[in-house]
């Protein structure tokens, strides 16, 4: 069992504390606050939470809970500091860091008096690059020691909600530890040892972010099913049926499915019917943000593989794929031919190769599309690919028929590719000097 000190005695801290105290960990709670620090004291809850007060009132009775103010006292008296103080919003919607630095200057104090290495985990939300940017170099310059030497730390994730914290604590989606070291976290590891969710550990701002997306993912489906069920009322449908005939699709809309990053989506569905379904807004005179948003979203995707290609420079251009889709002919809203058009129309001499679209093979809307939107496109189609690769200063991949790790290693001196599905940075060939001697 492990001696841990909690810094922040709110929702999350309470929470973080009366859990690993029922595990039998030994628990010091710090905080400012006089009152919280003396509800711990006498076996109270500082929060209302399912649970929680039952798991400090008999840790307090065990002596396996206490609660101090001064955070000297508690690094001295433990191994690992959890710190979880809040992150709030400033008016501008800027994270506000000032209980995040405060609580590094008083770790960074203690920690000058403490000779063996010391734990520090932050479970507060904070930005990617926060951790490494922000509270290593302020519990450097107070405790004028070395993280990784004198000290580690982590970033370490909290999934908790209000109303099941207890229940999250003890059974999370999966376990998240940021750290610079994995070799060094065995520690850690060994604090969560009891939860049988999956344990992840990468690289702390990877970390940061996931919490981030997961927040940011929430709130984009309870604001699409609130959009969607407001879209339902003014049509007079029910939008609880809607809703439960959509989710009760596992393979598609609740699923693993299209959540992956890479290019804008295209073909002859989506895009038609998300203006349909805007239009029909607009005339309900309603206010749906986050649908309206789609298409735009979608649109920038394509200005931004667009705008990269074009940064370097470059006028001959060898495009692998043109299909919305790979594995198939259809050209209809292809992103891919909203990025060949913006590169003609900036002067770039283009070619292209799509094993599977052939002008001549090309009918009705598809063939009508292609010629409205690139009408001398049977001079840039091209039945070779390797044409097409040798031509291009520049190659465009946009397809996943082709191996990008084999282009890469193809690459002629000088020959840049750029991935639509990961703009990054681009590759480039780079010619080698000629070593000494040689001739």
């Amino acid at each position: 069992m492990k001696a841990i000190s909690v810094f922040g005695l709110g929702y999350v801290g309470s929470v973080t504390a009366a859990c690993f105290a029922s595990r039998g960990h030994r628990i010091i709670g710090v905080d400012p606050n006089v009152t919280k620090v003396q509800r711990l004291k006498d076996g109270s809850s500082p929060i209302i939470e399912a649970g929680v007060q039952d798991m400090i009132s008999n840790a307090r009775f065990d002596g396996y809970i206490s609660a101090t103010r001064d955070a000297t006292e508690a690094i001295r008296e433990s191994e690992i500091s959890f710190v979880c103080v809040g992150t709030p919003s400033q008016k501008n919607g800027k994270l506000d860091l000032a209980h995040i630095r405060n609580v590094c200057v008083d770790i960074g104090s203690a920690l000058k008096d403490k000779d063996s290495c010391h734990w520090i985990v932050i479970r507060s939300t904070v930005l990617p690059g926060t951790t490494e940017q922000t509270i290593i170099p302020t519990i450097e310059a107070a405790s004028a020691k070395k993280a990784g030497k004198d000290f580690l730390v982590y970033f370490n994730p909290e999934f908790l909600r209000e109303g099941s914290a207890v229940a999250d604590f003890f059974n999370p989606p999966f376990t998240i530890i940021g750290t610079n070291d994995t070799r060094k976290s065995e520690t850690l590891r060994d604090v969560y040892d009891f939860i049988p969710a999956p344990l992840y550990e990468m690289a702390i701002p990877a970390a940061e972010m996931v919490k981030y997306t997961c927040n940011a993912f929430h709130a984009l489906k309870i604001t699409f099913a609130n959009e969607i069920g407001t879209v339902c009322n003014a049509l007079g449908v029910e939008p609880q049926l809607v809703m439960d005939i959509f989710k009760s699709d596992d393979r598609l809309n609740v699923s693993k499915a299209y959540l992956r990053p890479g290019f804008a989506f295209g073909g002859s569905c989506l895009p038609k019917d998300l203006r349909a379904l805007n239009y029909r807004v607009r005339e309900l005179d309603l206010k749906l943000p986050m649908l309206d948003s789609i298409l735009e979203s979608n649109t920038e995707h394509i200005e931004r593989a667009a705008e990269t290609i074009l940064s370097l420079g470059k006028r001959k251009i060898g495009v692998l794929g043109l299909s919305f889709k790979p594995g198939t002919d259809d050209l209809r809203e292809s992103p891919m031919v909203h990025v060949v058009k913006k590169l003609i129309a900036e002067g770039c001499d283009v070619q292209i190769w799509d094993e599977n679209v052939s002008l001549g093979q090309l009918i009705g809307s598809n063939r009508e599309f292609i010629q409205s939107s690139i009408p001398h496109i049977g001079s840039l189609l091209q039945e070779n690919r390797e044409r097409v690769v040798a031509h291009g200063d520049v190659l465009v991949l946009g397809t996943n028929l082709v191996q990008r790790d084999t282009l890469v290693a193809n690459l002629r001196d000088n020959q840049y590719l750029i991935d639509v599905a990961n703009l990054q940075e681009p590759v480039l060939k780079r010619k080698l000097p000629l070593a000494v001697g040689s001739r």
